[in-house]
């Protein structure tokens, strides 16, 4: 029986956490151990962290963050961002993360994906896809935080790190990050339909019916959120939060 989850996804520059539109306009919501503080009231079933700048930076994942993190969490979390390396996967789940999401080293060196499952467990090695459509309706992934277009297709690719060992896949639309417009149900169903490791859909969630509709309509097995759960109202005044218990049971139902 697969249980579907719903995971607040949390990005992390100069180890605060922020928010962006379309993988842009950055705007800084708060300190991320605060954040744990919250999400641990609010009884979250699993985090997600991603630090948005290591890869192009080329900065070595924040250790002392990840075990800071570790110690005030409650639930199992998953930290990515500029992995290149086993030495740095053994360092981060020594820290306390219990998953690992790679991107760009993914998609440059795929037998990576290889060397880390067998090492730690396909459960801990999650991979990490950006896609954008072109101005004709063409899926493209994209790698170095959504700053470099690869020609790839996205479908053709997850199951490509599907065979080298992915233990789940992260689906993440860079047209509606940040919009809360909705997640691109035809991209997240095309991937769920055709490989048979997890779906984390992310990118464009605005209310618990976009939720259920990714879960419902996209099969995903998770559904991924960043401004769904830091903002609030018309405004978009910073308030992490939530869906109670009896919401959460409705959707995933």
């Amino acid at each position: 029986m697969i249980i579907n989850r719903v995971i607040p996804c949390l990005l992390l520059r100069n180890k605060g956490l922020v928010k962006t539109v379309k993988f842009k306009d950055t705007t800084y919501i708060g300190d991320s151990i605060n954040a744990v503080k919250i999400f641990n009231e609010k009884e979250v079933d699993e985090l997600m962290f991603l630090d948005i700048d290591a890869t192009n930076k080329k900065t070595e994942p924040p250790y002392k963050l990840i075990q800071n993190i570790a110690e005030e969490c409650f639930m199992p979390f998953c930290y990515g961002g500029g992995i290149k390396t086993i030495e740095q996967i053994r360092k981060i789940t020594k820290s306390g993360a219990e998953k690992i999401a790679i991107n760009t080293e993914a998609f440059k060196n795929p037998q990576f994906i290889k060397n880390a499952s067998d090492e730690f467990g396909s459960s801990t090695i999650v991979i990490s896809i950006d896609v954008k459509k072109n101005l004709f309706g063409k899926y493209n992934v994209f790698i170095n935080g959504g700053k470099k277009k690869t020609h790839s297709n996205p479908l053709d690719y997850a199951k490509k790190v599907e065979q080298y060992g992915a233990g789940e896949i992260i689906i993440n639309s860079i047209d509606r990050d940040g919009t809360m417009t909705g997640y691109d149900i035809d991209l997240i169903s095309t991937i769920s339909d055709n490989v048979n490791v997890p779906v984390i859909a992310l990118g464009g969630a605005g209310n618990i019916e976009h939720i259920k509709e990714v879960i419902k309509k996209g099969k995903a097995s998770a559904a991924a959120a960043g401004s769904f759960f830091v903002f609030h109202g018309r405004r978009k005044a910073v308030l992490i939060s939530y869906p109670d218990y009896e919401e959460i049971k409705r959707v995933l139902a």
